[in-house]
């Protein structure tokens, strides 16, 4: 299923990326856990991400966010461009965004009306010679 040597899956386990099996020596047992953790690391190997970089992933935060997947030559991407005033777009490509169409139309509105509010803000002076320049 995961298509490693037996040697391989004793360094990952080595190296702290994968759990200790169930029971020992000859009686030891891997489970579904054991499956996905490697599958993990696998998919992260492929994508380019060293065995340090998946270490610091799998321990630092449990809810850490998998690294994106690698583009590759052919990628097919479709962003929107919100235009809010000369020198100020807004960029979003579709299918990372994680946004619902009617998501995006709402964001969209927000930073519209929060770039008019700033601009209509007034900034607070600055006072000169009070060492805040």
């Amino acid at each position: 299923m995961v298509e490693l040597p037996s040697r391989t899956v004793r360094y990952y386990i080595q190296l702290g990326l994968v759990d200790r099996p169930d029971g020992q020596n000859r009686g030891a047992r891997y489970t579904t856990r054991h499956v996905e953790q490697l599958l993990t690391i696998k998919k992260w190997q492929t994508a380019g991400l060293s065995l340090d970089r998946i270490r610091e992933l799998l321990h630092d935060d449990e809810t850490a966010l998998p690294p994106p997947r690698p583009k590759a030559p052919g990628t097919i991407e479709v962003w929107s461009r919100l235009l809010v005033a000369p020198g100020i777009e807004l960029h979003i490509e579709a299918g990372e965004s994680d946004l619902s169409p009617e998501q995006l139309r709402i964001l969209f509105r927000k930073v519209m009306s929060l770039y008019q509010e700033t601009k209509q803000a007034t900034p607070p002076s600055i006072e000169k010679g009070n060492g805040n320049e």
